[in-house]
């Protein structure tokens, strides 16, 4: 067995082994078909949308945690 044999080797492991862990680790995201609407539906869910007050903030401690870096990187 020569040395360009055993490089062969290795190296067709690892490129099999980098494509096998990127292909499983990757998951398909799956989009919310929409229906298409008629105009006055549209505008029902606007008017509704925009009838509702702004949410007040629970807590200082949660919106600074769901805002914290670490969670925006991931």
């Amino acid at each position: 067995m020569s040395i360009g044999d055993f490089v062969k080797g290795v190296v067709v492991d690892v490129l099999e082994d980098m494509l096998r862990k990127s292909s499983a680790s990757k998951r398909a995201k799956r989009r919310k078909r929409t229906t298409s609407l008629t105009v006055a539906e549209r505008l029902r869910r606007l008017e509704r949308k925009a009838s509702k007050p702004a949410r007040k903030q629970t807590s200082r401690r949660k919106t600074v945690t769901s805002r914290s870096k670490a969670k925006r990187r991931s």
